[in-house]
This record gives C-alpha cells, structure tokens and sequence, in this order.
C-alpha cells in the first residue's frame, strides 16, 4: 500500500472501496456464516430453551450487544490501534509489549507465555471453523429433501479436502472473486432479514438491553449457559485485528460498519422474528427463512462463503507459522511462495496437510454441526481474554492511559470476555476439550523450540571465544589466506563463528575476506530499507555483517549481501563460499529442561529445515561443520 494511495488518513476513493471489498472475503468469512448455526445452537434441545417471544427478544438482545460490544467497540475501534508498525494478530501484539530482544530471561514471561498459549490455541480454532463452516452450508440440504442427509458428511469431506488439495496452487486467481462472492453473501443474508423482519417489525425492540437482563432473570443459570452459542455470533471478530497488516484499519473498519455489521443484524432479527411466529423453525432457522425454490441457490452461496471463511483461515495459519518460525518459537519449515509478485503468498505444505488430516477427522468425529458447536468457542473465548490482559500493557505503557482509565476500559471487557468464557468452558466434556488439547499440544511444542534453544545458545556461548581475541592471534600468527570469500554465520554478532574455529583448525587456512554475518529477527514486521543491513570492517580482511529482518519477512542472505558496497569485497557468488554450523544435539544430565523435553527438542531439531534452504543459500556454495552439544 504506497503512500501515493493511502493520503495522510488511508485509503480513499475507489481504492478504499477495493481493499474494503477484498477484506470481506478475507476478514469476514468467518464471522459471516455464523448466521448459519448461530442462532439454531441457541435455542437447541440441549439448553431447554423454548422459543418464546420473550426467550427470542432475550436472545436477540444478547447477539445485538456482543456484535456492539466486542467487535463493533472492543476490535473496531480500540484493539485495530494497537498495530506493530501496521501489522496486527495476537503474536504482534506479544511482541509490541514484549520486546523479542528481552525474552530470553524477561520479567514479563506470564505475559509471553499467555501470547504464546493463544497463538497456539488459533490452530486448534483453525482447524474448527473450516469444519463447522461448511458443514453448517451443506446441511441446508437436509432442510430442502431429508433424501440427502446420509451425504452430507461425504460432501462436506470432499469439499475440504478439494480446499486443501489445491492450496499448492495458490490462491492469486481465485483470491480475486473472495470480495465479489462474499458481497453476495451478505446481500443474500440482509434481503433474507428484511423479508422476515416484515412480519414483525416490533422485533427491533431487542435492542434495549433490558430484554437481556430479563432473559438472564426469567431463565437464570440455563440462561447464562446460551451465552456460550450466543458467542458464535462474533467467532471470527479476532480476524479484524489478525489481517489488518494486509488491508488497513480504515478498510477493515468501513467494511464492517457499512456492510457486515447491517447485514448480520438483520439476518439474526429477521430469524427472530421467524422464530416468534413459527416456533417449530428452530430446528434450522436460517434455512427456513427462505422459500422452497430458494434453498438450492441459498446452500451453494452459502457453500462458497464458507470455503471462503475456511481459506481465509488456512492462510492465516501459514501466516502465523511463518511469524513463529522467525519469532524463534517454532523450528524452520518449508515455505514455498505461490506467487511471483505477493510474497505474503504462501504455502506451508506440513501445516496444510496437518490441518486436512484434523479437519477430515473432525468430520467424521462429530458429524453435525450441533456437536461441532459443542468444541467450538472455548479457544476463541481463551484467546479474546488474553487480548484484554495483554491490550491493558498497550493502553498503559503505549497510549499513556492514566490507571483508572485502563482498569475502567480492559475491567469492564474482561468481565463481558470472562462471562463468554465461562459458558463455554462447560463444553470441555462435550467436545471443547479439543482446541484446548491442540493448543496445549502446539504450545508445548513452541515452548519447547524456544527454551531449548535459548539454553543452546547459552551452551554455545560459554564456550565462544570474543572476536577481538580472536582478531589479536590471527593478527600475531598469520594462517595462509586463500582467494575467494568465505562468510561464517552465527547467531552471535560479537562471538566467534565455531564453525570458524573448526575450520581453521582442520584446514589451517583463512580466505582472502572473511565475514562474521548473523541474521537478526527484530520486534518490527518489517525491518525499514535503510536498517537492514549493518557492515563494520574488522581489519585483516575481516568483516562483521549484521542482517535486519522483521518477523514477516523470509530471510535472503545472497539478495542482501549483494547489497554490501565495501570496496575491495568480493561477494560475487561463484567466489563465495558460506560455512554454517550444525549441532547434533545430545540430551544430557545437566540442568536445563526435562529429560522428555530435550528430547523432543533433539528430534524437532533434526527434522527442521535445513539452514541452507531456509536463508536461501546457493547448495553448491554451502560447508557445513558439525559439532556434538549437551544440553
């Protein structure tokens, strides 16, 4: 997004009309066919709840107030400005308060921890919403002929792993009709509102919040427990912050005032008062909100939203891998770029393939979107409260909020965050154990990389010898020097590469120029142009070269050397040769983690990515030096 384009206030004109379009396919796929189930879960058998016109009115005051509440206030207007140089998502916002360069012994670290746990609880949501979101489409079937029940499990199988199968592909083609579809979406959603609200328009009265208070009164603890379907409502609202690196807050925010928060209100009123005068609708309102000839049309629209929704969170997820990779929180992965002009275009196949296999054995899990609702929302709820905890820091230590201002505003959205909460942590047993066991599961594993290579870089440390005293004995004993240029990378911009060490003490020979180059992850998305890259001449044909990249960037080592203008260096790559280091990692008795956990973190390590690759270094080009470490 250029300057040109964005004026002093964002995006405007036509400009600002196409990327608020293409951010209601990506953003809002979600959150747009919650219409689907919603409403349905809410008044299902399980709650005991019957569909009265008080119980509707109660109910539909409910979603009212969390669409204004938590998305409309909450993300729209407050969470979209705590953006790290532009870029949002729970990662981001843990960086922003927990600067990367201090986490390895930071005072802060319940904070980075409760970053960390709901990162990983977004896998666990990333596989859910692909399978209740097309599921919940594909079911509109069963209202149109109960002929079709039987296949609507097989279709909804074929439909994801058809999503899945073709993600290698890229998205650039099909990514350009998201925004059109998902508008036709909503259009489709609001009209069938209007049709219904027709027939009784005294449904509006929901909006005094008093109907809220009442149904929570009238019904008590069953009441409170509706708020866990009434939460479906806004899953999905975490993606206004998650996407706003690729649109912009102004896009996003138009977006969801002018289109999808209008047309979500009135398909849940008109559902509403379809409710109030056909009370036997509840078995599925949204499907029969429409006539007979309409459900065909309906189901394959709805269809093509929820594949939207579900790409939408497919991308996230490499995305978010992609930010943990460079964060240090996870190991190097394959990462295979789909388009030769965006480069935010990405493929990540161990996670798609991954995420197919979960999401196919959700399916065949639990069958129905009823007990899918039943897993869905306790890992989306965990993550909005940890929003809060970790947006407090912002408004305090950013914003310059005084106290009473941050505890009055994060207080008071903790208390409605804790509320959705604890209705839905009473579906642990009844399937909302499954996020929490991914996300344990993810977050053990990214604790895990992290720890572990903290302590060995802390082994490696202690036994890595300063540059300068290095510099003084090549300086009193000269080796030979060879033609050519070698470059030694190490994490540590003032030690000594051991890959070095090892080679001088087997080859006895220095080249001509010799680099110590690390590659640094800053707290920033994107490191600016003038800060990438640092040269410093050691003397002796020595350099240091310090790489900066943000932790949305891929790192490209012979593109940024190609940049280092030293006169007298040579980096031509048919005369440059990189010397890396490999540990083979071997789990000791010393202090450090578990025993368990070195050897998880032995086998993640062997099975990462090799350096080469993910640096993007010429193979041909490339020694590697190994050493045994213990951890």
């Amino acid at each position: 997004m250029s300057t040109e384009q964005q004026g002093k206030d964002g995006p405007r004109g036509r400009y600002l009309a196409s990327l608020s379009l293409a951010a209601l396919g990506v953003v809002y796929g979600d959150i747009g066919t919650s219409v689907l189930y919603a409403m349905r879960e809410s008044f299902h058998h399980t709650h005991e709840l019957l569909p009265t016109r008080a119980n509707v009115l109660g109910v539909l005051s409910l979603v009212f107030w969390a669409l204004v509440l938590v998305i409309s206030i909450k993300y729209g207007i407050f969470v979209l400005r705590a953006d790290n140089r532009g870029e949002g998502g729970i990662l981001a916002l843990t960086s922003l308060v927990t600067p990367i360069g201090a986490l390895k012994r930071n005072p802060r670290w319940v904070l980075i921890m409760l970053g960390l746990f709901g990162t990983a609880l977004l896998y666990g949501d990333g596989m859910i919403t692909p399978v209740i979101s097309v599921l919940g489409a594909v079911e509109g079937l069963k209202v149109a002929t109960p002929l079709l029940e039987p296949y609507i499990v097989p279709i909804t199988i074929a439909i994801l792993v058809g999503l899945f199968a073709v993600q290698s592909r890229g998205t650039a083609t099909i990514g350009r009709v998201f925004g059109p579809v998902t508008l036709v979406w909503f259009v489709t959603i609001a009209v069938l509102g209007i049709v219904n609200i027709a027939r009784d328009p005294h449904v509006f009265a929901a909006v005094n919040p008093l109907y809220g208070a009442r149904f929570f009164i009238d019904n008590g603890w069953r009441g409170f427990l509706v708020l866990g379907s009434v939460f479906l409502v806004v899953t999905g609202g975490e993606a206004l912050y998650a996407d706003m690196g690729h649109f912009g807050r102004r896009p996003i925010r138009m977006a969801w005032y002018c289109v999808v928060l209008p047309a979500l209100l009135l398909n849940y009123f008109g559902q509403g008062a379809l409710l109030i005068h056909h009370p036997e609708a509840a078995e599925n309102p949204f499907f029969h909100m429409m006539p007979r000839w309409a459900l065909y049309p309906v189901v394959v629209i709805a269809t093509m939203a929820a594949v939207i929704a579900s790409q939408a969170l497919i991308t996230g997820a490499f995305s978010l891998t992609m930010q943990a990779v460079q964060l240090g929180y996870i190991p190097r992965v394959q990462i295979e770029h789909t388009s030769a002009r965006e480069r935010g275009q990405i493929y990540i196949p161990q996670v798609n393939w991954a995420m197919m296999i979960a999401c196919v054995v959700l399916v065949l899990g639990f069958r129905t979107t009823t007990n899918v609702a039943a897993a869905y929302g306790v890992a989306v709820t965990t993550t909005m409260v940890i929003t809060t905890l970790l947006l407090f820091t912002v408004e305090r230590e950013r914003w310059r909020w005084p106290l009473w201002a941050s505890l009055g505003f994060s207080g008071f959205f903790l208390v409605v965050d804790l509320a959705f909460w604890g209705a839905n942590i009473v579906k642990i047993p009844a399937g909302g154990w499954v996020p929490l066991v991914i996300g344990a599961a993810v977050f053990t594993l990214m604790s895990t990389w992290k720890t572990g290579r903290r302590i060995l870089a802390d082994r490696l440390g202690a036994q890595t010898l300063p540059i300068e005293l290095f510099l003084d004995d090549v300086a009193a004993r000269p080796p030979h020097r060879v033609p050519g240029t070698a470059v030694f990378m190490y994490g540590n911009p003032t030690g000594t590469p051991p890959a070095l060490l090892h080679s001088l003490k087997h080859y006895k020979v220095l080249h001509q120029h010799t680099i110590f180059l690390s590659v640094m992850t800053e707290e920033v998305p994107h490191a600016e142009p003038g800060e990438r890259l640092q040269v410093t001449e050691l003397g002796h044909g020595f350099y240091r070269i310090v790489l900066h990249y943000g932790f949305m960037e891929e790192p490209d080592v012979p593109e940024a050397l190609a940049a280092v203008a030293v006169e007298g260096l040579d980096l031509s790559p048919g005369r440059t040769s990189y010397f890396l280091g490999r540990e083979t990692l071997i789990p000791s008795k010393e202090r450090g983690m578990a025993p368990w956990r070195e050897r998880l973190f032995a086998l993640m390590s062997r099975n990462a990515r090799p350096a080469t690759a993910f640096f993007g270094l010429p193979a041909n080009r490339v020694v590697e030096l190994g050493a045994q470490i213990r951890l």
